[in-house]
């Protein structure tokens, strides 16, 4: 069964089928972000989280170096690191792997009964540990700019029992203290899914819980204005994959040991998929996983995405109305503000990966092969 089908079926059922006209003189980029909830701690000890930065540090780099988009790019990776379980070791790790492979690191975190100042608080402390290492997009004046992932997916104090977080204004901290777009969702079947799907959105505090259940849509034309922007990944119904061969089972952007990425769930993606209203013929592929954990980080790094990067490559040679570009989070909302401020169709895409938010400061000319 299909859980929290409330919370999200009616916007599915009576969403916009419409998908940007492409051909060979005008293609349609597809861009693919890979935002992880990055656990190397779950249900393990530091020896087994530097275990599993290792499994990364040997498979990882050559990946990426076998592969290229439509770009001439390597696969990238977005690692969210829970802030509350920093370890300088891991993060050494874990910011080698990211200036070797042009992957890079935000932020995630859990938290509870917490509030708007004990938040602040949390994330200070967060945001100078990693950018002690180099991490983060910098301000002009030097100052943080990063990316998010709530834990447990409780945004802005969502979960309907009240567990979580407890800060109804968290929108507004995470704007103060530097946080450029959340990633969290979808997080169906999750009960704190939101009635906003498949949309690239800006969201206006009030102070109130779930202020991110209303919002502007991020449009061509329109400058991003003071609101929070929110890049939410593919949810629908797969019809292709049924359970029992009758029930469709729920597409949720999730890469998992179970559930890796392949050619048919791509296709899917980028018909559920955001772009920009009134934008370029860009769609916007936010993905997610929980790469810390072996049985995931296995399908990641092992066969499965291997065959996953060659089939694109072999659908991209066979299709010249589609390109395909892998971004970091980053990335993809510069991208997202190129758009916005009214792109042609024929632009290209690989001129705005860093339009507004630069790179790392670890970032060197090896970070963009």
């Amino acid at each position: 069964m299909i859980r929290a089908l409330d919370r999200w079926l009616p916007a599915y059922l009576t969403r916009s089928r419409s998908r940007p006209a492409a051909s060979a003189a005008e293609p349609c980029h597809v861009f693919l972000a890979v935002c992880d909830h990055f656990e190397p701690f779950h249900h393990t000890d530091k020896a087994g989280a530097l275990k599993a930065m290792a499994d990364w540090e040997a498979s990882w780099p050559p990946l990426v170096n076998d592969f290229r988009d439509s770009s001439g790019r390597g696969p990238r990776h977005t690692f969210f690191f829970p802030i509350e379980q920093y370890d300088a070791d891991v993060l050494a790790k874990l910011a080698e792997i990211c200036q070797r492979t042009g992957s890079e690191v935000e932020i995630h975190l859990h938290h509870k009964d917490d509030t708007a100042e004990t938040l602040r608080q949390q994330l200070r402390t967060g945001i100078d540990h990693l950018a002690s290492h180099g991490l983060f997009s910098r301000a002009a004046d030097g100052s943080p700019r990063w990316g998010f992932i709530h834990g447990n997916w409780a945004l802005d104090h969502s979960h309907p029992a009240g567990k979580h977080c407890g800060v109804p204004e968290e929108l507004a901290v995470l704007q103060e203290m530097g946080c450029y777009a959340d990633f969290t969702f979808p997080s169906a079947p999750d009960p704190s899914q939101p009635p906003i799907i498949n949309s690239i959105y800006y969201a206006k505090e009030d102070g109130k819980a779930c202020s991110h259940h209303r919002g502007r849509l991020a449009e061509a034309g329109v400058a991003h204005d003071d609101g929070f922007l929110l890049v939410q990944g593919p949810l629908g119904l797969s019809w292709k994959r049924r359970k029992w061969g009758v029930m469709p089972r729920l597409e949720n952007a999730d890469l998992t040991g179970a559930n890796p990425p392949t050619l048919e769930r791509f296709q899917l993606w980028s018909k559920l998929a955001p772009t920009v209203k009134n934008g370029p013929p860009w769609i916007f592929v936010k993905l997610h996983t929980h790469g810390g954990i072996a049985r995931n980080y296995r399908t990641l790094l092992g066969e499965p995405a291997r065959a996953f990067h060659a089939s694109l490559a072999a659908f991209a040679k066979q299709t010249p109305s589609v390109r395909y570009h892998y971004v970091t989070a980053r990335e993809m909302v510069n991208l997202i503000h190129a758009a916005e401020s009214g792109l042609s169709a024929t632009a290209d895409p690989a001129a705005y990966f860093d339009h507004e938010l630069p790179p790392p400061p670890f970032d060197t000319p090896q970070h963009h092969r």
